[in-house]
């Protein structure tokens, strides 16, 4: 156990990994190397609280600065791999340096995906992913009147919902036919876009944009969407370039399997990086949540110190835009049923999602308790839940676990 373990990547999954495997039992040496010079901290509040003042800089890092020197973790922030020799197990650093590794966790995280626009590299042009970004976000948008926001995923529209609450003028571009269409079915889609309507801001979908200005963002079609802001929220893509490199297996991310181990047995990789077995789905993907990280780095702990169990947590996600949450379990992808519980007309409803009469997630707006009931069904192997019996108000969830 006195094994040197290696973490690369110091997020949410990189410093849930350390302290789980410290709780595991490893007592040998944790180096945790991570690119920003800031120590871990809260991702979310980035797009909503962080940039709306409800939360100061120094309430984000996930663990005072006496967490490291009490687990006995060598944290060495601002520092960056650029190569890794598996056979020899060595991990070339940014610095010149070099580090040994018996055991090695990959938490590499995932970057913005920024589209080839003309104009996408001037200096009113801004990307969210990491706290110096919302930073410099922050300081933008107070000097700002007008925003374009370019991509109708959770990041693009929860930005675009804080600055409507700063008082700006929001566009929000959207290549495709609806707004996060790739995480939620259509009829969350079309609340969203009303909401956002309904709040002031315009949502122009199946629009591409064809340049970005000084004056705003030239749309295809010729218009011109006047923004002294423009924010790029058009996805993440994974960083796995280090694993490729070093000859790992990659397909949209660092395939793992359900201990969540790499190619190389003596490797593992979590969180937003990693392509692991589903077993709702039965595919293998990628998921980009808090949750995943945390539970996935559980697991990664398990392994590293000689324990075998797979990773099988019901994902959950969220999104808080405006006065509206939306809280997500399970993945609804491939469902061929669905049906509503509560007043879809309304702002507290739930989809339930099934295939071939089993229950495979639930997206519920303003209704944490079905959310909660969802998580719980959904754990159990049976998810002994009918489609009536989730459509009935009068039904308690509390039966179906």
């Amino acid at each position: 156990m006195m094994e040197h373990i290696v973490i690369l990547g110091a997020g949410q999954a990189g410093l849930q990994l350390a302290d789980s495997l410290r709780r595991e039992g490893h007592d040998g040496p944790i180096t945790l190397v991570g690119a920003e010079d800031d120590a871990p901290y809260q991702r979310p509040p980035l797009s909503k609280a962080f940039l709306l003042d409800q939360i100061e800089a120094g309430r984000l890092p996930l663990r005072a600065d006496s967490f490291y020197e009490q687990r006995n973790i060598t944290p060495r922030f601002g520092t960056s791999a650029t190569a890794i020799n598996r056979s020899s197990k060595v991990i070339a650093l940014d610095t010149g340096e070099t580090l040994a590794y018996d055991k090695l966790a990959l938490c590499l995280g995932a970057n913005v995906r920024i589209p080839p626009i003309k104009g996408v590299d001037l200096p009113h042009v801004l990307a969210l992913r990491t706290l110096e970004d919302s930073k410099r976000l922050k300081d933008a948008l107070s000097g700002a009147k007008s925003v374009a926001v370019i991509g109708g995923g959770f990041i693009g529209l929860e930005v675009a919902a804080s600055a409507r609450k700063m008082g700006k003028a929001v566009t929000v571009i959207e290549a495709v036919d609806r707004v996060m269409k790739r995480a939620v079915s259509e009829p969350i889609s079309r609340f969203f876009e009303n909401l956002h309507r309904s709040n002031g801001s315009t949502v122009l979908l199946d629009t591409m944009t064809s340049e970005i200005t000084q004056d705003g963002v030239t749309l295809q079609n010729g218009n011109l969407v006047e923004a002294d802001l423009v924010v790029m929220g058009t996805g993440v893509a994974p960083c796995h370039d280090l694993a490729l490199t070093s000859g790992l297996r990659c397909e949209n991310g660092i395939v793992v399997d359900e201990f969540t181990r790499t190619s190389d047995p003596d490797i593992v990789a979590i969180g937003d990086c990693a392509a692991h077995p589903n077993h709702l789905t039965g595919q293998t993907l990628r998921l980009e949540s808090v949750q995943n990280a945390i539970d996935q780095a559980k697991i990664a702990a398990k392994t590293l110190t000689g324990k075998r169990e797979p990773y099988t947590s019901v994902p959950w996600f969220w999104s808080d835009q405006f006065d509206i949450k939306l809280q997500m379990a399970g993945l609804s992808m491939e469902a061929d049923e669905s049906v509503t519980r509560g007043d879809a007309g309304g702002r507290s409803f739930s989809i339930f999602y099934f295939k071939g009469g089993k229950l495979m997630a639930v997206d519920s707006i303003n209704a944490p308790a079905d959310h909660m009931a969802a998580r719980r069904i959904l754990a159990r192997d049976d998810r002994d839940l009918t489609p009536k019996q989730a459509a009935d108000k009068s039904y308690d969830l509390k039966q179906a676990f």
